[in-house]
């Protein structure tokens, strides 16, 4: 992939604590990870999703739910919808929760609970030069129901958290497809994210936070930047998305305040 201090970073989508004296602090959940495979198994509001582009191709991404009053939403990237180097739309989009050995693609738009409808970042253009939109790489996605339950009913939710966000110890995860990774298991990296300011990096990219090292490969875009994750609930603030990396660093791109109305708009009731 692109180095991610190039102008415009490669996308990382794929087709096909308290201590008290005298007492240690509790170590820190989830431990730092350069890539490694989650702790334990898979996180129920974390998931695997997959764009249908035609009869014999789909694109594999990350999304996790969000916190909505209709208890419909997902978060992911906006390119794993569109983007200047495919602005053609899916013909569907299908995301499993907890997803882990499941069967790939196929397993996905057979069994996932199916995107009704999307909303990407307003500065989000496909026509327009990827440099030029890049910092508006989120969108979020609206489910279909299950037997009359949200998938926020059944599966719980993550709060979202816009600007300002600043460098503080992150984990983002996602479902890399690529070697050494095979798409199959949930994986992450956990430790102290830096944001990037003017001058530190090219300008597509000032403001994105970033892990280094970071291993994860293809196939985690728009995979959760999680804070303060919660084991009990399986979820935690969400503070960005995968948008682009490199073969060791990955940047995830904060929210603005603006995606608070956006996210009002296709959560609503």
């Amino acid at each position: 992939m692109t180095s991610t201090r190039a102008a415009v970073a490669a996308f990382v989508t794929c087709t096909t604590v308290l201590a008290v004296m005298g007492a240690a602090a509790p170590a820190p959940y989830p431990p730092a990870s350069q890539g490694d495979r989650w702790p334990k198994g898979t996180v129920k509001t974390v998931g695997k999703l997959v764009a249908k582009l035609s009869e014999n191709q789909a694109e594999s991404c990350s999304a996790a739910i969000v916190d909505s009053p209709n208890g419909s939403v997902v978060a992911t990237a906006a390119h794993c919808i569109a983007s200047p180097e495919r602005p053609r739309k899916p013909k569907a989009v299908y995301f499993q929760p907890g997803y882990e050995g499941e069967g790939g693609p196929k397993a996905v738009l057979a069994k996932g609970w199916k995107v009704k409808s999307w909303k990407t970042a307003p500065g989000w253009n496909v026509e327009k030069d990827l440099e030029s939109i890049l910092q508006h790489d989120w969108a979020f996605l609206r489910m279909e129901k299950r037997n009359g339950r949200t998938i926020q009913d059944v599966y719980g939710a993550n709060t979202l958290q816009t600007e300002p966000v600043r460098s503080g110890t992150t984990a983002t995860l996602g479902y890399p497809v690529t070697s050494p990774y095979d798409g199959e298991t949930l994986n992450y990296c956990s430790g102290e994210a830096h944001r990037y300011t003017r001058g530190e990096i090219a300008a597509a990219n000032v403001g994105a936070l970033a892990l280094q090292p970071c291993k994860l490969t293809q196939g985690v875009s728009g995979g959760p930047w999680l804070r303060d994750f919660d084991k009990s609930r399986g979820a935690g603030t969400l503070v960005a998305v995968t948008s682009v990396g490199s073969k060791d660093e990955l940047l995830g791109r904060p929210y603005p305040k603006s995606a608070k109305a956006v996210l009002k708009k296709i959560g609503g009731r």
